[in-house]
């Protein structure tokens, strides 16, 4: 009879805790998961479900003015935000349930509560104890807010999906991808909007034909975008609104400020001072290549570590961990080449490997394949927007080294992609392939001639 009363403690019921939870628990272990706020984490609740929803409502809009060049006559359309509100909040809790059900059906005990660490095998929840033999962090990330003047009149990403109203006006700062997709989202819905960033630049690490791109793409749109700027000071008026002062003297009118400045791991009062669990100099939980940190009974997994911030990256991590701890037969490491991403901004950002800067950083002479042009359905709309393509391969190997796409459903598109780069495709695969006519697709297989060459 063990010592302890799970084999398996996780603190944090998000996307990589409740993998290692259900692969752990379907492999024999007892397993318990706390978490005190709600099942499957910041993606389900906070984060890629709901921002993907408001994305979809925030490209009707489009959508109801390109439907008028196919022949449709739209009238008396208008938005209501507290039915999306309320839509949104049926679907999460939805996915609440689910996630419910494959915890408790794995056989996991869950416990509702803030865990706090009292040894490397004892935590707490509330006036409660357990102890495991092995224990797993993973409570992910919480957005970042620095301090200035005015802060308590700002919100985060944690708050945008619960607003009573839609602003008239909203001023997101950042310039991440969270900031690009949030931008997008309430333009789309028609709020005037504008974006701070305090960098040359939004989009920092992404392909600089993605970032150049997207840069005219949103001004076309008629998004307020102002780099090199940042926020000095937030005063609430009289009225409500707020004044934002930039630390350039400039001044703004808006109703809503929503900061997008970067998440740090979630790690408060989780008690790693009564542990041997040490942190990198970013504040991250520090881990071996088997998520194993500095305290021999305690691993972590996800936005805790210095990780790729993913939801897939933390489900596979997850799934790694409960391998090599309880079915070491079928352990195979998280491979983190070539993944996938997609930016739900309007349109689409979708990339894969590597960015045209990172090939040339790492010796890679390339040839350079770019597309500009019209989508179909643009034309009779009479939509100019332009979508992007981007192919990157290394002229020795021919091998494709990236992709990179901005355009309607880049995501779905780049998904397919991924496997054949994965597998090795070179660019002689690529045009060897045959397209699917007429789609957006097909340009990524019938570039022929590079537009730049080493």
């Amino acid at each position: 009879m063990s010592q302890y009363d799970f084999d398996l403690f996780v603190i944090g019921a998000g996307s990589g805790g409740v993998r290692a939870s259900r692969m752990a628990a379907g492999f024999g272990a007892r397993v318990a998961v706390a978490e005190e706020l709600y099942l499957g984490g910041t993606c389900v609740n906070v984060g890629c479900v709901p921002k993907k929803l408001f994305a979809y409502a925030a490209h009707f809009a489009e959508d109801f003015s390109d439907a008028q060049g196919y022949g449709w006559n739209l009238s008396g359309t208008g938005f209501d935000w507290k039915r999306l509100v309320e839509n949104k909040n049926t679907e999460i809790t939805r996915l609440n349930g689910i996630y419910h059900n494959l915890l408790t059906s794995a056989g996991v005990t869950l416990v509702h509560g803030r865990a706090q660490l009292l040894d490397s095998h004892t935590v707490a929840v509330g006036d409660k104890r357990f102890s495991a033999e092995r224990i797993l962090i993973a409570t992910g990330g919480w957005p970042f807010i620095p301090a200035f003047p005015g802060r308590e009149h700002v919100i985060s990403s944690n708050e945008v999906f619960f607003l009573d109203e839609l602003p008239r006006r909203c001023l997101v700062v950042g310039g991440g991808y969270i900031a690009i997709e949030f931008a997008s989202i309430f333009h789309g819905l028609g709020c005037d909007t504008s974006l701070v960033y305090r960098g040359e630049q939004f989009l920092r690490g992404f392909d600089q034909g993605v970032r150049d791109h997207m840069v005219v793409t949103l001004q076309n749109k008629g998004l307020n975008l102002q780099f090199n700027a940042d926020v000095a000071q937030v005063d609430k008026q009289a009225d409500g609104s707020l004044r934002v002062t930039l630390k350039n003297g400039d001044t703004l009118e808006t109703d809503l400020v929503l900061y997008a400045t970067g998440r740090r791991p979630k790690l408060d009062g989780l008690g790693l001072e009564n542990t041997d669990v040490s942190l990198d100099d970013k504040g991250f939980i520090r881990v071996d290549d088997d998520y194993q940190t500095t305290d021999p009974a305690i691993f972590a997994v996800g936005d805790v570590t210095n990780t790729i911030q993913l939801t897939p990256v933390a489900l596979a991590e997850g799934m790694a961990l409960a391998r090599r701890l309880y079915r070491p037969e079928e352990y195979r490491p998280v491979d983190y080449a070539d993944i996938a991403t997609a930016v739900f901004c309007i349109p689409n950002i979708a990339t894969l490997g590597l960015t045209e800067e990172q090939a040339r950083a790492q010796g890679h002479k390339l040839d350079i394949y770019e597309s500009r042009f019209r989508p179909m359905r643009n034309t009779l709309a009479g939509n100019q927007e332009q979508s992007f393509m981007k192919l990157l391969v290394d002229q020795q190997s021919d091998r494709v080294l990236g992709i990179h796409m901005i355009g309607p459903d880049a995501g779905e598109i780049i998904q397919g992609l991924a496997v054949a780069v994965k597998a090795g495709a070179t660019k002689a695969v690529f045009d060897a392939t045959l397209g699917i006519h007429p789609t957006a697709a097909e340009e990524f297989v019938t570039m022929r001639t590079p537009t730049r060459k080493d």
